[in-house]
């Protein structure tokens, strides 16, 4: 309450207030008969009586006529509320306000929607009015949280660790590889800026000028379609420290969570499990395990290997051929047949992966296609190496190994979805699991070209300690020092150990990736200039707080996101611009093209 006239917020009043004399300043939530009003602002409710003596009736005209969501300043003495009124959900229960003098400070016109949490808005018509909406409790919540965390971080980072914040710029060039970014136009013919993916370069450029330990909350670009985590702007806690390796930088984010967790979202277990990329493969079917739950993927190969399945025998004569199995708990008391066929149509046309459903009766014996060709022994011994239990679903895949993993992962985090929705709880909303995934591969294909390599996650990332000689003889087995955290299934964080030699980033460029090196000639020569070895991280503070405060998009904990479709509804925006604006740009566009997509979108 300072630098204002306001003596309290509508969210502290108390008992021990009773008595005294407040001045409150908020909306009107809720109106009654001219009886009383509930006040609110962002702190909470207070419930104000409307006097109803002759002596304050330009009060009560004034109140009893005030729109809801219209402004008002009230002053008033706090009283006890009489006795079996008061209001044990509400912090400000105990007490209620009675109104001396109040004054509009500004009528609402009429709502497009009402200011409650419970009524179900369109999200298209909460973006179109997002300062309305800035005002209910769940949004102020998480923004407030977000703020206090990321105060947290500053302070461990700054005053416990030496950190320093650095803005870096935003008008930058093109970065090869990556994701696609947003082209800002010069005035010189030809010429465009690019706004950075994320501040990479200049990062690593600060380690070369001996600034040691860098951070920043950083606004960072993507041109890609939106997704439910993915926005075309968004906030990352950037990190790079020099002199530093990957066990370092794990270190120093468990303490940064540590520090700058809510209490009350419980404490968080340090230091985090760790799991190669080939063994969350293997286990979980992706490199963003959600070990909230089990359903570990199994490998069934050897069992099966003597079998006269002839699907089995065909995958595994196959290079690379194997025979995994997921085990869904209780799956024929959850799942409806319908659920099962789903599953299996899912695999078949996101993954053209064959599923096979394999159920344990109640007699300890198997229901299956396959049971045909499984004698009563060796159903006995299947059941012992699953651990089956009666009722249990097992769906059995055959194919090429990464198929196979990449396809029952998907199912599991399917048949966990439809388990709970049938009532059956895997997932403890309450819980958070931190992981760490680690020895990520260098280089993968192209998928648009096999024979070609690209980075896995950037070019700078240096290739793990045992693995540099490989990285010159057969960059396609050397794996990475690259690091990613995942939170409840989710990635929240990834960074590397970085390349801090000219010769060996120029030869990843030019010799492996066929990427024009020139492009990237200032951090080369700056590379030159005695670079020491360094590393860094880049948490995606959206997604962090959404999976901290439960939401089910990033939208709802930035204050002002975009569309699905990466547009501002409430300012229109992306908007058209008159062409003689453009001509100092040297751009002109092709109006009916123009208005052809404006049409479709």
């Amino acid at each position: 309450n300072s630098f204002i006239p306001r003596t309290n917020t509508c969210g502290e009043l108390r008992s021990a207030h009773v008595g005294q004399e407040v001045t409150l300043y908020g909306w009107i939530q809720y109106q009654r008969q001219g009886l009383f009003l509930v006040l609110r602002d962002f702190q909470g409710l207070t419930q104000i009586i409307i006097p109803q003596d002759e002596a304050h009736s330009h009060v009560r005209k004034l109140l009893s006529t005030a729109p809801v969501e219209s402004v008002v300043r009230v002053t008033g003495i706090v009283s006890p509320r009489p006795p079996g009124q008061e209001n044990p959900k509400m912090p400000t229960g105990e007490i209620e306000v009675k109104a001396e003098t109040a004054e509009i400070l500004n009528s609402c016109k009429k709502l497009p929607f009402e200011i409650k949490d419970f009524i179900k808005k369109s999200e298209a018509l909460r973006m179109q009015y997002r300062y309305l909406d800035l005002r209910s409790c769940q949004l102020q919540r998480n923004l407030r949280l977000r703020s206090q965390m990321v105060m947290r971080m500053r302070e461990y980072l700054c005053n416990l660790h030496g950190f320093v914040d650095v803005e870096t710029p935003t008008l930058f060039k093109r970065t090869p590889g990556g994701a696609k970014e947003f082209l800002v136009p010069s005035r010189e013919a030809g010429k465009f800026y690019s706004l950075p993916q994320s501040p990479q370069q200049f990062k690593q450029l600060l380690m070369v000028g001996g600034l040691d330990r860098y951070f920043q909350v950083a606004r960072c670009y993507r041109d890609e379609g939106s997704r439910p985590d993915r926005q075309p702007e968004f906030t990352q806690i950037d990190i790079e420290m020099s002199f530093v390796d990957q066990a370092g930088i794990q270190r120093l984010i468990e303490g940064l969570l540590q520090y700058s967790w809510p209490e009350e979202r419980g404490s968080i277990i340090t230091p985090f499990p760790s799991l190669t990329y080939q063994e969350a493969l293997a286990d979980y079917g992706t490199d963003k395990p959600d070990t909230r739950f089990g359903m570990k993927i199994m490998d069934i190969s050897d069992f099966l290997q003597r079998s006269n399945i002839h699907f089995v025998q065909d995958a595994l004569s196959s290079p690379g051929g194997s025979v995994k199995a997921i085990c869904i708990p209780q799956g024929v008391k959850y799942l409806q047949k319908k659920d099962l066929e789903s599953l299996k149509e899912s695999a078949k046309s996101q993954f053209n992966q064959e599923i096979v459903e394999i159920i344990c009766k109640p007699d300890g014996r198997l229901k299956s296609l396959l049971t045909t060709f499984l004698d009563e022994k060796q159903q006995s011994e299947f059941i012992q190496a699953l651990n089956l239990q009666v009722d249990d679903v097992v769906l059995l895949a055959a194919g090429e190994e990464k198929q196979v993993c990449s396809a029952l992962g998907s199912l599991r985090l399917e048949s966990a979805d439809l388990l709970e929705t049938a009532g059956l709880l895997l997932r403890d909303p309450a819980a958070f699991h931190f992981l760490w995934v680690v020895d990520f591969p260098l280089f993968l294909p192209k998928e648009e070209n096999p024979t070609e390599l690209e980075s896995a996650h950037h070019p700078f990332t240096a290739p793990h300690p045992s693995d540099t000689s490989i990285l010159y003889s057969d960059p396609t087995k050397a794996r990475s020092q690259h690091y990613d955290l995942v939170l409840n299934g989710c990635e929240v964080g990834g960074g590397s150990i970085r390349i801090h030699r000219a010769e060996q980033q120029r030869f990843v460029l030019e010799k492996v990736l066929k990427e024009d090196s020139e492009v990237l000639s200032h951090l080369l020569e700056a590379l030159e200039f005695g670079a020491p070895p360094h590393g860094g991280i880049a948490l995606g503070l959206d997604r962090l707080i959404s999976l901290l405060v439960g939401a089910p998009s990033i939208r709802d904990v930035i204050a002002f996101p975009k569309s699905f479709r990466g547009r501002d509804l409430m300012g229109n925006a992306p908007d058209y611009v008159p062409p003689e604006e453009l001509e100092q740009y040297h751009i002109q566009v092709s109006w009916p093209l123009a208005e052809k997509e404006a049409k479709k979108s």
